[in-house]
């Protein structure tokens, strides 16, 4: 049996630099299980000795040593981290060196300014996309002016996080339409969305996924029948077809990825910092 792996996510800030760094590194050992622990806000030596006497539990409980992915920018504070005898790896240190050399300067140590209020215009204008998105989700509000997507597809296909998400992240005003039966009846794109045709996106599922999270939601209700989730998702797909929209299938994509390809497809270029 494979034994599981301690990762540890240590930063002086929030961490998510750290956890989302690290995490997309470990899904290159699909084989291996990793368990995964955050250690936010390290930012004092008290701090630091504390996280690394939790490794050393942790290493003592288990065998093995951590493996701990670290975006803490003091250096005295990293050298106590290290202590724990668990396998450091400064995701900073790969990349100052070479950029120090080749702007000609020194790095200034922050904490915490990758995830902090750096450009108030930009946070305000992601808070806003995020308003945006929640008043324009499954079709609450229809005027669409001032949308950059709309994402379209039935009920529970995945449209409101993939909007909240490239919203909240990207700041891109995204809303979504679902599309009811007798919409899908019709076979034709509903009279609203017509004059935003260039910013529809189709999203579409598995119709047995679609069941399974249907069920979740409203159990046993006509909704989440296989035969009403496949009738409908055949109609949606054949209305993208026929209105020769761009679509994806949401079943096994991650929202992360949902939103890339959707920006990418139309053409939207905004970026998360």
């Amino acid at each position: 049996m494979t034994p599981r792996r301690q990762v540890f996510y240590i930063s002086d800030g929030t961490g998510i630099t750290a956890e989302t760094i690290g995490h997309s590194v470990l899904t290159q050992f699909p084989d291996l299980v990793f368990d995964s622990h955050r250690i936010p806000f390290v930012d004092s030596p008290d701090k630091a000795v504390a996280a690394a006497q939790r490794m050393r539990d942790v290493a003592q409980g288990t065998g093995l040593r951590p493996i701990v992915i670290n975006t803490v920018v003091d250096g005295e504070l990293t050298a106590l981290l290290a202590q724990s005898g668990a396998l450091m790896l400064d995701v900073f240190a790969a990349f100052i060196g070479p950029l120090e050399d080749e702007l000609g300067t020194q790095r200034q140590p922050k904490v915490g300014i990758a995830h902090g209020l750096v450009d108030f215009a930009q946070y305000e204008a992601r808070i806003n996309a995020t308003n945006y998105a929640l008043t324009h989700d499954d079709g609450v509000d229809v005027n669409y002016d001032g949308a950059d997507v709309i994402l379209v597809g039935v009920s529970r296909s995945g449209k409101t996080p993939t909007c909240l998400y490239m919203a909240l992240n990207f700041g891109v005003s995204a809303a979504n339409y679902p599309l009811t039966e007798e919409e899908l009846d019709s076979a034709e794109l509903p009279r609203r969305l017509k004059p935003y045709r260039k910013k529809l996106f189709g999203l579409t599922i598995d119709p047995v996924r679609l069941q399974q999270v249907r069920q979740a939601r409203r159990p046993g209700s006509r909704y989440a029948t296989l035969e009403v989730c496949r009738r409908e998702v055949a109609a949606a797909e054949t209305l993208f077809r026929q209105e020769h929209l761009q679509s994806l299938s949401t079943t096994n994509t991650s929202i992360e990825e949902i939103a890339s390809k959707v920006l990418s497809a139309l053409g939207i270029e905004k970026h998360m910092f």
